[in-house]
């Protein structure tokens, strides 16, 4: 089949898309507004950019009123962020961070979630999360939506600090990301653990 994404002509009960740009892992980040509230959201669409020195991006949606969320505003206020692993030990409680809004309600300590302080930055990071980026705020790029609520906000952060637990680092000194198992966006309402891995060396020039 074909359809154009903008005509949305594909015949199917959902758009496909976000199904086929599969598996995407999940930036579960926590900031403060700059009043002090923490702020704790997962986004569907985020990922690394680069790693001499490291960045990170968050494709962020409007309200429905189409104003900037949370994490966005915060993060261009202050400054500051923190990436957080989602894995499937905190599965249920990453969903619950999800669904509110109010910018008053601290969604770590609302969900039941416990915090750790940062070393680099004020955002605090969870701490059933195995591993955290700490980050400062890069820029805000705009994306252009089919009307003013389908507008995405890019936020690019460079990353300044790395925090693993230790329980995750075999002997060999590799992260055992089986044993972390993060979750993953798929499409519809469907998620992805990741349990397994194979290995594919690089062809080398002779």
């Amino acid at each position: 089949m074909f359809y154009d994404p903008v005509k949305n002509d594909h015949g199917l009960p959902y758009s496909p898309f976000k199904a086929l740009a599969v598996p995407r892992p999940i930036g579960w980040i926590s900031t403060l507004s700059k009043d002090g509230i923490g702020n704790l959201a997962p986004f569907s669409f985020f990922n690394a950019l680069r790693d001499k020195p490291p960045f990170i991006m968050i494709s962020v949606g409007c309200k429905t009123d189409g104003s900037k969320k949370d994490t966005v505003r915060n993060a261009e206020e202050t400054g500051e962020l923190v990436f957080n692993m989602a894995t499937w030990d905190t599965r249920e409680k990453m969903s619950e961070t999800s669904w509110i809004e109010d910018p008053a309600i601290d969604e770590l300590t609302e969900v039941g979630l416990t915090s750790l302080p940062s070393k680099l930055v004020k955002p605090v990071r969870v701490a059933e999360s195995p591993a955290h980026f700490e980050c400062l705020y890069h820029d805000t790029y705009l994306l252009p939506g089919n009307d003013a609520k389908s507008v995405y906000h890019i936020v690019v952060a460079k990353v300044i600090g790395v925090h693993i637990d230790d329980n995750y680092i075999s002997e060999e000194g590799l992260v055992d990301i089986l044993k972390m198992k993060p979750i993953t966006r798929m499409g519809y309402m469907d998620y992805s653990a990741v349990e397994s891995t194979f290995v594919m060396p690089k062809r080398t020039m002779e």
